[in-house]
């Protein structure tokens, strides 16, 4: 699974680990993110995270 970054703040989503703080199960892949997810240290929105190379 991929990871993706924010491009605001730097917070890399790790699907591993999920955000357990927003629900967000580890194992969840980004794609299947809720799209009114923001990040949980910026609060940026889904569209602005990057995948990581």
């Amino acid at each position: 699974m991929d990871k993706y970054i924010c491009i605001v703040c730097g917070y890399e989503y790790d699907p591993e680990v999920g955000d357990p703080d927003s629900n967000i199960n580890p194992g969840t892949p980004f794609e299947e993110i809720p799209d009114d997810w923001v990040c949980p240290v910026c609060g940026a929105s889904k569209d602005q995270f990057e995948k990581v190379e």
